[in-house]
């Protein structure tokens, strides 16, 4: 037999619609089923294939809600054909037909993952009707309590991630406000490698850092918390400049796995009396400026990321003057590589000056703190992008005077 059949019920007694795949290699048998289904009264899709084979593709190309198995099929039989189909659809209900003479067998597939078992030539419309109402029930409850317990293991893995990668800046008598968001490149994903971080120094100067490791996932999360770490511990250990850029690419070399990851990551160092700035840039983004003249990139040498070329590389220090009120803001490649709506472009810097741009013109009716200002900004970039690009993305905002 083969047989997709689809056929839908026209006395539904409630307004869902149950799809059912039935796996049966005797006509008789599905064309018996089909009748008991009709006589449930349920509103019901019933696709019927012969064989484990023909079910996984009717598995790839829609949705069931309810399996119906036999355990006799031509390419599998008894608990082995459970678990190939548990196998394919690990969170549809699966119900087994069997035979008057398998007293154990029904046991066993439900030992095997099947949510209940029926009994050919026993099974009444009323029985069918609530063993399947039933174990769809079941199938999509425990479904549900796994999604549960996955996004609080998730939300807890974030919290404990986040702590490391978006600490808490350290500040002594620093006048400069202080504003940093991190949000991960999808709802349900875990941060990644980029982080961020601030310390005032003994020398009243105040230093932060915005990096990004490459990849994804707890690994790259887990070399970023390392190199944020290893950052202010080199810091207060008074490191400066190129040094401490060697120092995080030595860390970075003996502590990834995977000799392909680098990190890109920018310095700064913030000197409020002499009114100068310092930078250094590997393979980083120039951070952006915010003066009552607006908002523009800072002009600054570049320099390679760590990791790419160990030992060998040179990051030149670029020194930016600073107006007596204003703001510098570091953020990573997650807020400008989304798209820029249906342009087919990327948001780019020129894109995000764009958003700031008219988020300063709003202000000037309905002032907002940096906070809120870079909240809005954000909404706006992830609005733009409509999920098509997964990055996350880090900002740190340092703003001092009036700004």
């Amino acid at each position: 037999m083969t047989l997709p059949l689809t056929a839908v019920s026209g006395r539904a007694e409630e307004e869902q619609t149950y799809r059912i795949l039935l796996v049966e290699d005797d006509d008789a048998d599905a064309l018996l089923v089909e009748e008991l289904l009709y006589d449930t009264g349920l509103s019901f899709e019933l696709t019927v294939e012969p064989t484990v084979a023909g079910a996984r593709a009717v598995l790839a190309e829609r949705q069931i809600d309810c399996i119906l198995l036999d355990l006799h099929l031509p390419d599998a039989a008894g608990t082995a054909a459970v678990t190939a189909v548990r196998d394919l659809a690990p969170h549809n209900a699966v119900i087994v037909l069997t035979g008057l003479a398998e007293s154990r067998a029904g046991a066993e597939a439900m030992a095997a993952g099947a949510q209940d078992y029926l009994v050919k030539g026993k099974v009444e419309a009323e029985l069918l009707r609530r063993t399947l109402r039933y174990a769809v029930y079941r199938s999509r409850t425990e479904h549900a309590a796994i999604q549960a317990q996955a996004s609080r293991l998730r939300a807890e893995e974030n919290a404990r991630l986040e702590r490391g990668l978006l600490p808490p800046p350290m500040l002594g008598t620093s006048t400069v406000t202080v504003t940093s968001r991190y949000i991960p490149g999808a709802p349900t994903a875990l941060l990644g490698g980029d982080f961020l971080d601030v310390v005032e120094g003994d020398d009243g100067l105040l230093h932060a850092v915005v990096g990004d490791v490459s990849g994804h996932g707890p690994d790259a999360a887990a070399l970023g918390v390392l190199l944020r770490i290893a950052w202010r511990s080199l810091v207060l250990g008074g490191h400066r400049d190129g040094d401490l850029l060697n120092l995080m690419e030595r860390v970075l070399v003996a502590e990834r796995d995977d000799a392909s990851l680098f990190a890109t990551c920018t310095l700064l160092t913030l000197q409020q009396e002499s009114g100068t700035a310092t930078l250094h840039l590997a393979g980083h983004h120039e951070p952006l400026m915010t003066t009552d003249r607006g908002t523009r990139p800072v002009s600054a040498a570049p320099g390679i990321a760590l990791g790419i070329m160990p030992g060998l590389c040179h990051w030149p220090p670029t020194v930016v003057p600073l107006p007596a009120s204003g703001a510098l803001t570091l953020y990573t490649d997650g807020l400008v590589e989304g798209y820029d709506g249906d342009t087919g472009r990327r948001l780019g810097t020129d894109g995000l000056l764009s958003l700031i741009a008219a988020s300063a013109a709003s202000d000037t009716s309905d002032p907002a703190g940096p906070a809120a200002r870079i909240d809005r900004i954000i909404e706006q970039a992830q609005a733009l992008n409509a999920g098509r690009h997964t990055d996350d993305l880090a900002v740190l905002h340092l703003a001092w005077g009036r700004r």
